[in-house]
């Protein structure tokens, strides 16, 4: 199964916002990212603004001609921009109005009500919908219920175990996407996911739907070059 990398830009308007103007012009980097060979453009508008901000999220839209995922979370601001633009996959993230970055997954036991009704809302406009979790076979099992199409799974953990122990980092994951798919779910992967770790995620994942992949991507692209670097991930993602 063809595993889809869906480049996160944020970080390419961190270093626009942090001067001012247009310079790096996400627009134009998503155009070459898609060009380069990537299958899909993401990003997570924060409340804060600090990096893609509402008004780059319409721009994109004109422009991308693979796939779209906007990641967020389920606020009434959030909700509303995404009824307006209609990307193809909505990712709901749990995170705080200050979070630097996404750090935990969804507990859906909890919040299960609420992410049903969040759901079927995009569901109404032809929106896949995809809920970010940790490999916890119960919050998996909740996702399904909820009516969602696919759950992200948070690789934070694996990618910081990885270079100790491969295959013991790699084991929730495989037991948890082996549960969604037996709920019915597709399986997307994200979080500090990078040219060492990929690879093994995907050969132990076989039917990992789509990878969303930002900081790492970006930083190798300084040195390598944007165009190497989405070539180099999606080598990663070959069947082997």
């Amino acid at each position: 199964m063809k595993t889809h990398l869906s480049v996160n830009i944020n970080k390419i308007a961190t270093i626009r916002n942090s001067r001012g103007g247009n310079i790096p012009n996400v627009v134009e980097a998503a155009i070459r990212i898609q060009g380069f060979g990537a299958d899909g453009i993401t990003v997570h508008p924060r409340p804060d603004g600090r990096h893609i901000c509402v008004n780059d999220v319409y721009d994109l839209k004109k422009v991308i001609t693979t796939e779209f995922n906007i990641e967020g979370n389920p606020t009434e601001k959030f909700i509303q921009l995404i009824t307006d633009v209609v990307p193809d996959q909505v990712t709901l993230v749990p995170d705080a109005h200050d979070a630097i970055t996404s750090n935990q997954g969804w507990d859906t036991v909890t919040h299960k009500a609420f992410l049903t009704d969040v759901v079927k809302e995009f569901k109404k406009y032809g929106i896949r919908v995809s809920i970010f979790v940790d490999p916890v076979i119960k919050m998996v099992e909740a996702a399904a219920e909820t009516g969602a199409d696919r759950i992200e799974l948070y690789t934070e953990p694996y990618a910081s175990a990885y270079p100790l122990d491969p295959q013991k980092a790699v084991a929730p994951y495989v037991e948890a996407a082996n549960v969604a798919q037996r709920c019915g779910l597709g399986v997307n992967a994200g979080h500090d996911l990078n040219l060492q770790n990929l690879r093994y995620l995907k050969q132990n994942i076989p039917f990992l739907a789509e990878v969303s992949i930002g900081h790492a991507l970006i930083s190798d692209a300084l040195y390598l070059g944007l165009e190497n670097t989405v070539k180099a991930y999606k080598a990663c993602l070959q069947d082997s």
